[in-house]
């Protein structure tokens, strides 16, 4: 009788232990995430299209968009809106001058929609694996 409380207590210890390696690597993607502030010690602002040449963005890194609200915004658009400057109806508009966004998987873009920023390069594309 005794080898059989011996084995159910092993299979137990088992699932555990599995359970808590399963929580640890879920864990582990969410800890890897990283933050990015979008032009470094320049913020948001003009010529901002080359900066994330370089980096290797992943989904849940987040990227911290700092500028002056009054002369700035973050509008977060399609392909078609980055490619011609333009809003697309419905789009997410940031005007708090410190804006965290969270990146999906894929591509993201982003501009300033103030008249003439985003045709001065104030826009960036992200691809997040």
């Amino acid at each position: 009788m005794a080898k059989g409380r011996g084995s159910a207590s092993w299979t137990t210890r088992a699932i555990v232990a599995l359970m808590a390696v399963s929580v640890m690597l879920l864990q582990a993607d969410y800890v890897q995430a990283a933050t990015y502030t979008v032009g470094e010690s320049n913020g948001w602002t003009f010529n901002a299209v080359g900066w994330p040449r370089g980096k290797h963005f992943k989904a849940g890194d987040v990227l911290v968009f700092n500028y002056n609200p009054s002369i700035h915004n973050v509008v977060v658009v399609d392909s078609g809106g980055y490619n011609n400057c333009k809003t697309p109806a419905g789009a997410k508009v940031y005007t708090t001058g410190k804006d965290r966004i969270t990146l999906s998987k894929g591509q993201n873009f982003f501009i300033c929609n103030f008249p003439g920023h985003c045709e001065s390069a104030m826009k960036i594309a992200v691809t997040a694996v």
